[in-house]
């Protein structure tokens, strides 16, 4: 009996050892998905500075100026205020802190600032439906010749200014833009290239894009 009661042991040992050797096996770091890519945020950014490089103000060098940026709000907001800073300090005017120290007070509002996109399909586009089940569906997949997919960045800033002590109009640039974007494109489902105007570190803000096929 001892012998089969050792062999038992034995057995049930290398069974745990299995199992545990199993389960180390599947383990898997968890990694952070954030809500936005990195490309998404380039565009968006890319956009914004677009932008900004078409702001004016039309003041005398030195004026002191308030950038108001109550009305200006959004998830890339404080991105677009550093732009929009940094285009007024470059055109020759001095950023202050207070309403007190300016001369002229500029007030800026954000009327987009986001991602468009846009996916057209030459064949059956994918498509989820209903199962006999209300609470479950199921996705066909897409079936094309061709598809295209689109992602824009586009900004749009406003802005009116007045002289801070008499509140007369004082001439600025009322509206400004950027558009930045990516295609891509899939034939036959399987053969896929395309073209970007931003890279990461890439320096060009010029409104003429350039396109760098994949």
């Amino acid at each position: 009996m001892r012998p089969s009661h050792k062999s038992g042991q034995r057995a049930a040992l290398c069974l745990a050892a299995a199992v545990g050797l199993t389960l180390a096996g599947c383990a898997s770091a968890v990694e952070t998905r954030p809500g936005r890519t990195a490309t998404e945020q380039l565009l968006v950014a890319h956009a914004a500075e677009r932008a900004a490089a078409d702001f004016r103000i039309d003041a005398p060098a030195g004026t002191a100026v308030f950038l108001e940026t109550v009305n200006f709000t959004g998830e890339w907001a404080p991105y677009a205020i550093s732009a929009l800073r940094q285009r007024v300090m470059a055109s020759g005017l001095r950023l202050v802190r207070t309403r007190d120290e300016a001369d002229l007070i500029v007030e800026i509002r954000m009327g987009a600032l986001s991602i468009d996109q846009m996916h057209r399909v030459l064949g059956v586009p994918a498509l989820t439906l209903p199962t006999g089940d209300r609470y479950s569906t199921f996705t066909v997949p897409e079936l094309s010749l061709y598809s295209q997919k689109e992602r824009s960045g586009v900004a749009e800033f406003s802005a009116f200014a007045y002289d801070a002590r008499t509140g007369e109009p004082a001439k600025v640039v009322r509206r400004v833009t950027g558009q930045t974007q990516m295609r891509s494109h899939t034939f036959l489902m399987v053969m896929s290239w395309g073209e970007q105007e931003v890279k990461p570190g890439s320096p060009s803000l010029s409104v003429e894009p350039w396109w760098k096929p994949w």
